[in-house]
Formats: structure tokens, sequence, C-alpha cells
């Protein structure tokens, strides 16, 4: 099997699992760069996976058809959004450590999904499978380029390029618009941007907020492309691999971007290593860790120091520096 055979398996898979780790590590930027440290992304992909699942299914028991898990994708971001307030208050409001806050998160997402769906479903651990997903497609006239129209437009979902086009427009947004401009600020140097009349609070929870929506959203995308159900183990790790994207990236949202292609072809190796000549004769834990075991390595040896922005995790306590 040639390299570009190889290829032409990996980087489709690569781009299918990058996606939700790519929106919820955008997420996690926009509320880090605004000064709130935010470890509950796994929560916020869980509260998205789950909305999607209960969403598309009965948008499908109501006729929503294909439509279904493309309404479920808005639908989670609100989800999302709203279940960040309780990170938003707490850490906010009430000043509370953001990196408990933020482990409270996590579990009880976990949590209220679960009971909720034994609840809706009979006392059953998991969701029905949803009929419609957003399924991998061949781009028309793009997968017949030579070379890379196989590799990037052949066999891929349309999220994936949702997710790398949402990456540029984070980054414009922060780094070239006003908005951009005073969520940073009042990551940075609160006190300062407070006395030139910016709402440092309405910020934070703005930055919150949308770490809200893009987490739900990552998690609604890895249902509705990936897992097909809900259960307390579908959304395992995936949301610390976001956030190790987030740092791998350095809080940038392009870095982020390119952090999530990373992570997700360290995934696609374990996804696709029964087509792959030597891959395929490794034990499969070997390649069900590499993830992680290369999120490690990447993190302690390669990246460098990564500088959070100054406030990050400070609470804001107007008239104090």
């Amino acid at each position: 099997m040639s390299l570009l055979s190889i290829l032409d398996i990996i980087i489709p898979s690569m781009l299918l699992t990058a996606a939700p780790l790519i929106f919820t590590a955008l997420g996690g930027v926009f509320s880090e760069r605004s000064g709130v440290v935010n470890i509950g992304l796994e929560g916020l992909m869980a509260v998205g996976a789950f909305t999607a699942a209960i969403s598309t299914y009965y948008l499908e028991n109501m006729g929503a058809g294909a439509a279904a898990p493309w309404l479920s994708l808005l639908i989670a971001a609100v989800a999302g959004c709203l279940f960040s307030l309780i990170h938003a208050v707490v850490s906010i409001s009430f000043r509370a450590d953001q990196t408990v806050s933020g482990v409270a998160l996590n579990f009880l997402a976990t949590g209220v999904t679960v009971f909720l769906v034994k609840l809706l479903f009979q006392g059953a651990g998991q969701t029905p499978y949803i009929e419609h997903r957003i399924d991998k497609v061949d781009i028309p006239g793009l997968d017949q380029i030579p070379v890379i129209g196989p590799m990037l437009f052949s066999h891929v979902a349309y999220t994936s390029f949702i997710a790398i086009a949402m990456g540029f427009l984070v980054w414009y947004i922060l780094f070239k618009t006003p908005f951009g401009l005073r969520l940073r600020s009042v990551g940075e140097h609160p006190a300062a941007a407070d006395t030139l009349g910016i709402n440092v609070t309405k910020m934070r929870y703005i930055g919150v907020m949308l770490s809200g929506a893009f987490g739900g959203t990552g998690g609604a995308i890895y249902l509705v492309t990936i897992a097909g159900n809900y259960n307390a183990t579908t959304i395992s790790g995936q949301g610390f691999l976001a956030l190790a994207a987030m740092v791998f990236g350095k809080w940038n949202p392009v870095g982020a971007l390119g952090a999530g292609l990373f992570f997700g072809f360290a995934q696609s190796l374990s996804i696709t290593s029964q087509q792959i000549p030597i891959l395929d004769r490794l034990p499969d834990v070997y390649l069900l860790i590499a993830p992680y075991v290369l999120t490690l390595l990447v993190l302690a040896g390669f990246v460098g120091r990564a500088e959070a922005p100054k406030a990050d995790g400070v609470p804001y306590i107007k008239g104090q520096r």
C-alpha cells in the first residue's frame, strides 16, 4: 500500500474526528481569553451530545427527516450556552474557584444527562440510535482533483469544513474586531479595561456563554457524525482532548484549530488501523491510548512554555488591581 493510499484512508477520518475537538477548543479560547478558566468542556460536550440525541430523535418522529441533525446542532448550542451559565454565575458573580467549578460542571453534566436518559426512556441506559446522521459525502468536482481530492474532499462530513472555517472566523473576531479587543482586554488586565468603560463582568459572561455554545455544538457534532446515540461514556475524554488542544494552540484560535487536527489524526489511527499495514498487527489497546499519550508528550515536551492570558483564573473585584 502506497503512502498516498494510506493518507486517503487516514485524512478523511482525521477531519471527521477533529471537528468536535475544534469547536470545543474554540469555545475554551473564548472563555479563557476573557479571564475565566473552563475545564468543564467535557461536561459541555456531554450536554450537547445528549441534547442532540434527544432533539434529533424527537424531530425525526415529527417528520423533520434529514434536517433533524442539523437543527439539533442549533438546539445543542443553546443548551450548552444555558448550561455554561452555572459556571459563569459561580466563578464570576460568586468568585468561587474556577477549577473546582469546572470539575463540578463535568460531574453535574454526566449525572443529569444519565438521569434524564433513564427518565425519558423507561430506565434505559442509553438513547435510541438516531436514524439520520450528518453523513460523509463526496464533494462534487473537488473529489476529482488529483492527489488532494480523495484526501480532503472524499468521504468527509460538511461539519469538518465548517469547523475549519470557524477556526479562522474566531481568529478574526478575537484579533480584528472591537468585540475581540474588549474580550481579550478583560482577560489580560481587567482593571485597565474597567477604567476604559468596559464592563468586565458582562464580557466574561459572554466569553463563558460562547464557550458553552461552542462546546455544546462540539458534543452535538460528535453525536450526529460519530456516536449515533448517547450514554454515560459517549463523551469519554473528548472534552479533555479539546482542553489540551486549546493549551497546545496557546489560546489562539488558529493554534487550537491545528491542535484539534493533530489530535484528530491521533484518534483516526485507532479507527483506521485495521486497513493499514503494520498498524493492523498492533494490539488495539495501544492505538486506543495513542491520542492521550501523544497529548502528554506534546504538552510536556514540544509545546514549550505556553502562557495563558495574565488574568486567566483571577476573579475581578472592582477597585482592586
